[in-house]
């Protein structure tokens, strides 16, 4: 699954859906952080809205129009998930491999950034994996 959710609000929405689908499975957000000033305003927020979920992996952050704030990175949203909450940080760029190398039980990816222009070759590896 591949989500715009960029806000926190918007994130705690869709993996509250997310729960409800599949109540009793693992699920894994893959998240990229959508602009440095988001993130630096609401990490808390995110880190909630995705303390929701069994697994987070962050990416970097996907700056759009902004250049990069001193001390803010993904980091902060890590830092802040709640315990019991598997966790992990990647760049963008080892998501392919990552995919490759795990299982995974229910997989969406989060964010308004370039993300979700994985969602087709993720969607094959996985499709793939499944024919094994």
């Amino acid at each position: 699954m591949s989500d715009y959710a960029h806000h926190p609000q918007e994130i705690y929405q869709s993996a509250k859906s997310i729960r409800e689908l599949y109540k009793h499975r693992k699920i894994t957000a893959v998240f990229q952080p959508h602009l440095y000033t988001r993130t630096r305003d609401f990490y808390k927020e995110f880190s909630d809205a995705l303390s929701q979920l069994d697994e987070v992996i962050l990416c970097d952050i996907y700056p759009a129009r902004e250049l990069p704030i001193e001390g803010v990175t993904s980091k902060l949203i890590y830092d802040q998930l709640k315990d019991g909450v598997e966790k992990s940080m990647i760049h963008k760029e080892d998501v392919l491999e990552l995919v490759k190398k795990r299982d995974f039980d229910v997989l969406v990816f989060l964010g308004a950034g370039d993300l979700d222009n994985y969602v087709p070759q993720v969607t094959q590896i996985l499709k793939n994996k499944n024919k094994q």
